[in-house]
């Protein structure tokens, strides 16, 4: 099998994700955006246990760090921006990466919490 077999095309990924996302919706609320303070009431398109793709107003650069919430529960993490990209009649959807998680997230499987 050829090398490069399974690996994105768009140079903004440069790591093959690990697991796989669970298509749902998360009410959260993200903050963090270095030009536009506040918190932003939105929804998750995707989870995992270390992720998620997010919908924003907002438009986020690689590498930003940002602080997600669940609305209904005690998950809170300082999460990456892995990637930023316009979302059609949403704004932009944004991949999360979780740094510092703590509290139960959707998806857990003993992670984190």
């Amino acid at each position: 099998m050829p090398l490069g077999i399974g690996i994105p095309k768009n140079k903004n990924f440069a790591v093959v994700r690990r697991e796989t996302r669970v298509p749902m919706e998360v009410g959260v609320h993200i903050s963090g955006h270095a030009r536009m303070p506040g918190t932003e009431t939105t929804f998750t398109e995707n989870v995992s246990q270390r992720g998620a793709r997010v919908l924003s107003s907002r438009r986020w650069k690689i590498n930003d760090q940002m602080v997600i919430t669940n609305l209904a529960g005690s998950f809170r993490a300082v999460a990456r921006v892995a990637y930023c990209e316009t979302a059609p009649h949403a704004g932009y959807a944004v991949g999360l990466e979780f740094v510092e998680p703590s509290g139960h997230w959707v998806v857990n499987d003993g992670f984190p919490g």
